[in-house]
């Protein structure tokens, strides 16, 4: 699994630090994993320090939101999303949650150890354009982040600013076509992390 800038990978992430073997009464594991790998949420503290202050963590986002009916589209493949792909995608009034199918999809991204900054993700302007034209609440991508890498602080602020709009990243989208979907994200509740892993699935 990739990690945020690292050419490796994740590494080693359980270590067992009670064994039998060593005389221990049973196996007791130790798990280390940045929060920022595989399957997250990111938090509107995530890019705000006056909410990491307020404690906007993933504790205070809307289950409601993270769950419910969700429109996969396939974006374009040959560039990132701008507010002009937004606007071309003609997604239907009404949408709350969107997931966007790209090329890290068709790259294997998500299944490759080392991290890609050429991934595709959201441009300032496209997420603007989301925040102004749209009803949506929920943006997923299939990659580690939702903000393509160049645009990462402007994008992410665009979309948490309200701290209506949630964030999903790192999605793994092979086998899922463009259409509606049941979306289910069930984020660990963890109070003071800016982003968490979580179970997603369609």
């Amino acid at each position: 699994m990739p990690k945020w800038g690292a050419p490796d990978g994740m590494g080693e992430v359980v270590t067992v630090t009670e064994s039998m073997k060593s005389g221990s009464d049973c196996y007791v594991s130790e798990m280390k994993l940045p929060s920022h790998t595989g399957t997250h949420v990111d938090a509107p503290s995530h890019f705000f320090e006056e909410y990491y202050e307020k404690g906007y963590d993933t504790s205070t986002l809307n289950l409601k939101t993270l769950n419910g009916p969700a429109l996969v589209v396939d974006v374009p493949r040959n560039s990132n999303i701008t507010a002009e792909v937004m606007q071309n995608l003609q997604i239907p009034q009404g949408i709350g949650r969107v997931l966007f199918r790209t090329l890290n999809t068709d790259r294997k991204l998500m299944h490759q150890s080392e991290f890609h900054s050429d991934y595709v993700g959201i441009m300032k302007d496209g997420a603007e354009w989301i925040v102004d034209n749209t009803n949506i609440k929920l943006v997923g991508i299939d990659y580690l982040s939702i903000a393509s890498y160049n645009d990462a602080v402007p994008t992410h602020q665009a979309l948490l600013r309200s701290r209506k709009i949630v964030v999903v990243e790192g999605l793994n989208l092979d086998k899922v076509t463009a259409g509606i979907y049941d979306l289910h994200c069930l984020p660990i509740r963890v109070l003071g992390a800016e982003e968490h892993q979580q179970d997603a699935f369609l």
